[in-house]
């Protein structure tokens, strides 16, 4: 049987294998939504970028309802003290969510200009917010959160909505939103061509430049811009049943470094955060489309492991008290709970995969201008 620390270990690397498929399969959908109105000149062109991802979007989604799922499960002090503080930025994420099913369902009933133009830009909307305000969460995570416990472990969240919109949390949403853009222009021109490719590969490019200029600034900003990290100072037992004021954090300028320090290896992260974005720049610029999907895949794993990395065992840092900083050792779930998920996810996951990588090849190829007049009966 697995130990308690192994669990709490193997349920870090779920959560963020879980962050990565929905930033890489959701976020192919958002960057194509966010695309949308610039990459489509006409009706049948925007119909065109609808279609490349109308099959597969609401399953992509499953990679996201999982993922809050699983961070319920798993990490539920993280999960309420995240909904606390966090709760008008996740309502902003929920409602420009609204946008896409309504918006894939709706925008074709009506054949009416407007009607469809009204949907477009609410599927834009759909596509773009939620990659920002992923990556402004992120942003204040590595610059600590103001919470707090009492003696009964209720969280109290002392900020408000707008100190969430801070200079670097506006950084590193440029980061994401980026990132996920760049996915959806190098996806977009794998799957289309003409006049459209074109303009999706211009935009991917364009993302994957302003992505690595952004991912390497928040990292200077981090190292020299005098935001301090968090380390915990005081000896923890990772056996030790979860109780997040057991222990002594102080805030240090190079604490986010110091796994790096340690262990070398960790600098592949942002290496591959770095090159396979310019990769993925270089390979659609010549079209080679599917290789420039993967690099882009490759990037994002690259930038959300250098972030996961850096603030590890940390996963919602207190700025207001240190001590109640929730990590992975403190965070968490029974070791019962923990052991059941997994059963679980070794199952399901596998499924998951299978299906998606199945529906993928069964609706590949280009869809063309020419496929959408012959078939304008099609639901998108």
């Amino acid at each position: 049987m697995i130990d308690y620390p192994t669990l709490k270990l193997i349920w870090w690397l779920l959560v963020g294998v879980l962050l990565v498929g929905f930033a890489i399969m959701d976020g192919h959908d958002m960057g194509v939504g966010t695309l949308l109105p610039f990459v489509g000149k006409g009706d049948d062109e925007r119909r065109v970028v609808i279609n490349t991802v109308g099959p597969h979007w609401d399953g992509n989604q499953v990679w996201f309802i999982t993922g809050g799922g699983a961070i319920f499960a798993a990490w539920p002090l993280v999960y309420a003290t995240a909904f606390s503080g966090f709760y008008w930025a996740m309502l902003a994420v929920l409602w420009a969510l609204f946008f896409r099913p309504v918006g894939f369902d709706y925008r074709s009933k009506i054949h009416d200009a407007r009607w469809r133009s009204t949907w477009d830009w609410g599927l834009f909307v759909g596509g773009a917010v939620p990659p920002l305000i992923f990556g402004v969460a992120f942003g204040n995570l590595l610059q600590g959160v103001p919470f707090h416990f009492d003696d009964q472990l209720v969280s109290t969240y002392t900020g408000s909505f707008w100190q969430l919109l801070n200079p670097f949390a506006l950084l590193a949403g440029v980061v994401s939103s980026a990132m996920i853009t760049m996915h959806g222009g190098t996806y977009l021109a794998h799957r289309t061509e003409g006049a459209i490719q074109a303009r999706a590969v211009k935009a991917a490019a364009g993302a994957a430049g302003l992505m690595v200029l952004a991912f390497i600034g928040a990292g200077l900003w981090l190292r020299v811009g005098g935001i301090e990290g968090f380390v915990i100072t005081s000896v923890l037992d990772p056996a030790a049943a979860p109780d997040p004021l057991a222990k002594t954090v102080a805030r240090s300028a190079d604490a986010w470094w110091r796994n790096y320090a340690t262990q070398p290896l960790l600098w592949a992260l942002p290496a591959l955060g770095v090159a396979g974005a310019l990769l993925a720049a270089g390979l659609v610029a010549v079209r080679r489309t599917l290789a420039a999907f993967v690099a882009s895949a490759l990037a994002i794993v690259g930038v959300i492991g250098t972030a996961g990395a850096a603030m590890f065992p940390f996963v919602m840092p207190s700025s207001t008290m240190p001590a109640a900083s929730l990590t992975v050792w403190d965070s968490v779930s029974s070791p019962l709970t923990l052991g059941l998920m997994l059963g679980a996810t070794l199952i399901f996951m596998p499924l998951i995969v299978l299906y998606t990588g199945w529906a993928y090849r069964v609706m590949r190829g280009k869809v063309t201008v020419a496929h959408i007049r012959a078939n304008s009966h099609t639901a998108y």
